[in-house]
């Protein structure tokens, strides 16, 4: 987003730093929103990444209501890094997502494409895919080496924005969307450098995609989830699934509030178990 479109400036930003990943996310009411996140060529399968596979051996899978719910609370509302604008209410899309690629790298075009197909096969009410040309997309990934981060952050925010994230988040990912007055995301941009290894690429590219999805929050509290800063996984892991599950229930609709949400809840979190369940074949 140019730094002159603020008509409804009501941004969010995500974190985590240098020299581990840091990566941010930012969004916004009604004007444009950006999302820069990390890429490096993906091998045929992510298990042979030693890292992703290790993680995937320990991960925890069962989880109770209540830390699946305090998980998606704690995401779902607020903002790490707020500009301006509410961030009390639900933030999603309610149009079929297209994401599009901005980069000469097939490699990392590939890789994302194959992020975005795991996410679309996770989350069951989530209609996301892939689209070749710009002007079909309502969510642009933009594809640069990690030198020309900030400069890219730059023409998007404009020099003081730039200034003030690269001095207080110094990110190698950032992510944000645009949404409207009935807290519908509209846009999101994103932001991923191509030249820092295959975990970190993975890492951010999970991470921002699925935080420009809605839950942009990021939080010091939960273990489980990827917008932990302390936390790295790579992939799309299960406590997160549960997370963009209930988000994305046809029950939970943009604009709710925390009481609204809560309302619904139960009943939508015994939907999402089975779901979970059965696309990630597990048996408890």
């Amino acid at each position: 987003m140019s730094q002159g479109r603020s008509a409804h400036p009501d941004r969010e930003q995500n974190s985590c730093s240098r020299p581990q990943l840091r990566t941010v996310a930012v969004a916004l009411t009604a004007a444009a929103a950006l999302l820069v996140t990390m890429t490096i060529p993906l091998p045929a399968s992510t298990a042979e990444i030693p890292a992703i596979a290790a993680r995937q051996r320990t991960e925890k899978k069962s989880f109770t209501d209540a830390e699946i719910s305090d998980g998606f609370f704690k995401t779902a509302f607020g903002a790490e890094y707020h500009l301006a604008g509410r961030v009390d209410r639900i933030r999603k899309y309610s149009a079929p997502v297209r994401v599009y690629a901005d980069g000469r790298r097939a490699d990392r075009k590939a890789q994302l494409a194959k992020v975005v197909g795991d996410i679309g096969s996770r989350v069951q009410h989530l209609d996301i895919a892939m689209t070749e040309t710009d002007g079909d997309a309502n969510v642009r990934v933009k594809l640069v080496r990690d030198r020309d981060l900030y400069h890219t952050i730059s023409q998007a925010y404009g020099s003081e924005r730039a200034r003030e994230i690269k001095t207080s988040l110094d990110p190698q990912c950032l992510s944000g969307f645009r949404k409207n007055e009935a807290f519908e995301i509209e846009h999101s941009d994103v932001i991923l450098t191509v030249d820092n290894g295959d975990f970190v690429f993975l890492d951010c590219a999970y991470e921002e995609l699925l935080q420009s999805l809605g839950p942009i929050n990021d939080t010091s509290s939960v273990p489980w989830t990827m917008f932990n800063d302390n936390v790295s996984m790579g992939y799309f892991d299960i406590y997160d699934q549960y997370i963009l599950n209930l988000l994305y229930d046809p029950r939970v609709k943009a604009g709710m509030t925390l009481a609204e949400v809560k309302a619904v809840l139960p009943e939508v979190l015994t939907d999402v178990r089975a779901w979970v369940k059965k696309v990630n074949n597990l048996t408890e």
